[in-house]
């Protein structure tokens, strides 16, 4: 990724129309919901994501969620991320959904995604997987990202998908506290983490842990910053200004606004390009 070209990094985007693949009608209704609370209407593909964040000289890493296992919806390939990534590696960074309960399988294709040299981390989403981040089944998954020194994502907090479904679609929220991912950042003190989203309501818990434990950083996507809590402004302009990091959640916040109301929520003007992008270059290793 050619950082200096760049006027910023958004480290949280979604791939969410495939150009290889059928939309799977298992899906439709989560997505359905989700257009409604986040009022989006369609949603773009891989090569138009690029496009858009090209056009704007925003870096961008994107990823896919595996929700095979919880929902029975068939993933977009991490190879076709992948792809994409590598066409446009002066910008773009391909991160990968596995899982944890695919097992073996799924170590055994984190190694393949790896050893091909195009997926940069992973992406994990309690809440849509169905895991608590601290249970063991999940910790020979992150052997080997540790092993390779690769960052990991991790959705917290609220989640906009299945929000308004019968009995929220059969998801629960609380394997989305970050509290559980403290455990994780004990057991992998050399994988750097991230905790998605502003974490209500559990925002004092991520805040904790981001203090606590010098691997584990925060991105400030899916909402935007005109709406976040006082608290989460305060520690990114004090103790937690290096660890803060801009994330939109495209295409279910577009960067063009988190960005016009990321200048007007109160943030210092001295924070203002860590976190848009010296914090981004620093915790996925682009100093280099």
């Amino acid at each position: 990724m050619k950082t200096a070209d760049l006027v910023a990094i958004d480290v949280h985007t979604h791939a969410e129309v495939s150009c290889r693949q059928p939309h799977d009608v298992a899906w439709q209704p989560y997505d359905d919901a989700a257009s409604k609370y986040f009022k989006v209407g369609k949603r773009p593909t891989i090569d138009e994501t690029v496009a858009y964040y090209r056009e704007r000289k925003i870096g961008l890493i994107m990823f896919t969620v595996d929700s095979e296992f919880q929902i029975g919806a068939k993933r977009i390939p991490n190879q076709e991320v992948a792809d994409a990534a590598l066409a446009n590696s002066d910008m773009m960074m391909a991160f990968a959904s596995i899982d944890p309960h695919k097992g073996r399988m799924g170590v055994r294709e984190a190694r393949d995604l790896i050893t091909a040299g195009v997926i940069k981390g992973f992406k994990f989403h309690p809440t849509v997987q169905g895991f608590f981040p601290n249970d063991r089944m999940a910790y020979q998954l992150y052997e080997v990202i540790a092993e390779h020194k690769l960052p990991a994502i991790f959705h917290s907090g609220h989640s906009g998908i299945g929000t308004n479904m019968p009995g929220g679609g059969g998801l629960r929220l609380k394997y989305s506290n970050p509290i559980h991912i403290d455990d994780v950042a004990v057991d992998f003190p050399d994988m750097k983490i991230i905790i998605a989203h502003p974490s209500w309501p559990w925002q004092s818990e991520a805040l904790s842990v981001c203090l606590h434990k010098p691997n584990v950083f925060i991105d400030l996507s899916g909402w935007s910053p005109k709406y976040f809590p006082e608290e989460l402004v305060r520690y990114a302009n004090g103790q937690l200004k290096h660890k803060m990091l801009f994330g939109s959640d495209f295409p279910l916040i577009a960067p063009d606004r988190w960005i016009k109301d990321f200048k007007e929520a109160g943030f210092k003007p001295e924070v203002h390009d860590l976190i848009l992008k010296q914090n981004a270059i620093r915790a996925l290793g682009l100093e280099g």
